[in-house]
């Protein structure tokens, strides 16, 4: 009896922690832990539109021109791209999906802020099959309008397809926004249009109504609109090892925050359906659970869960009283 109670209130309390996992449909888009020992440092992630469940992801640095398709299902990579006609990488952070099908992949890492007069983004179709393949992809210079500086955040703009850089400084950064359109044979001028805080990836929700940055502790969600930012708020945000990358799903139904490391978690962040900017404001019962470590095979809570987790938590405390009182009188 004293191991049945003990088990009923250990599951109370994880109840009343909020740590009751949701299933989420067949599996795909829920938490997970990239399993491929070849990533080591997760820096970007992208939702696929193609292939559901699909996340895009790729190494920092000294990995060479490649980008991996993870199922988050299984946490195993499904295919590895290898993209040619670019030059060679020197510090990938950031990847995104554009409407046109593409993704574009963000070489705009500068760790001693400024070294480099230009950065670049490649740019390829999204694969229409999970095979290992190699795809010519387009390469754009690029420089900022005020001088260079370090970035990790690349976000695609789901409607217009216009890019956007968010740079990198402890004492804030800025909000970059990229030509209506990027070209080759010439440098594509980013000019700053916002300031941010401490960015390390970015997302826009899939309306383009709302952009989300995240930091190695925090996540701030901000109005979108005509190419600017509004009011801003807290996003809640898991922590992490090395907190490096976030993205929607592609329903917009939660964010998945992504780390650094071998075996680097995703965690996914159920958002309210009926929050402003398709979704971009997680549940205050949202699921992602802090996570500092390994394992990450936890599901978030589904948003408005609110009511049922408290019946459920005071079920189990009635329970207790039940058994207790049982127990006294046996």
């Amino acid at each position: 009896m004293r191991s049945y109670l003990t088990v009923s209130g250990a599951a109370a309390l994880l109840l009343l922690a909020g740590a009751a996992p949701a299933t989420a449909g067949d599996g795909a888009d829920r938490s997970f832990t990239i399993e491929d020992p070849r990533i080591t440092e997760s820096s970007g992630l992208a939702a696929s539109r193609t292939h559901p469940g699909i996340y895009w992801t790729h190494n920092d640095s000294e990995d060479g021109p490649y980008v991996y398709a993870v199922d988050s299902r299984t946490g195993k990579t499904v295919a590895t791209i290898t993209m040619k006609g670019v030059g060679r990488p020197r510090d990938v952070e950031a990847i995104s999906l554009g409407p046109d099908g593409n993704l574009y992949v963000g070489d705009i890492g500068d760790n001693l802020n400024g070294s480099w007069d230009h950065v670049w983004i490649y740019r390829f179709p999204e694969p229409k099959r999970l095979k290992d393949a190699t795809v010519r992809a387009t390469q754009f210079d690029v420089k900022y309008a005020d001088g260079p500086r370090n970035a990790e955040a690349l976000m695609v703009h789901p409607t217009t397809g216009r890019v956007y850089i968010a740079s990198k400084n402890e004492d804030g950064g800025g909000l970059y926004e990229g030509p209506a359109k990027l070209t080759t044979g010439a440098t594509n001028v980013f000019r700053r249009v916002g300031e941010v805080p401490w960015v390390t990836d970015g997302a826009f929700s899939p309306d383009g109504k709302e952009l989300v940055l995240r930091s190695y502790f925090s996540a701030r969600g901000y109005a979108f609109e005509n190419g600017r930012l509004g009011a801003d708020h807290a996003v809640r945000a898991p922590l992490q090892r090395q907190a490096e990358s976030v993205t929607y799903t592609a329903d917009g139904s939660a964010l998945m925050f992504g780390s650094e490391g071998e075996r680097s978690d995703v965690v996914r962040v159920d958002v309210r359906p009926d929050a402003g900017g398709g979704g971009a404001s997680p549940s205050k019962q949202g699921g992602g659970a802090s996570s500092s470590a390994g394992g990450g095979s936890g599901d978030g809570t589904k948003g408005g869960t609110g009511t049922l987790v408290g019946a459920l938590v005071l079920a189990g405390i009635g329970f207790l009283v039940f058994m207790g009182r049982r127990r006294k009188t046996g």
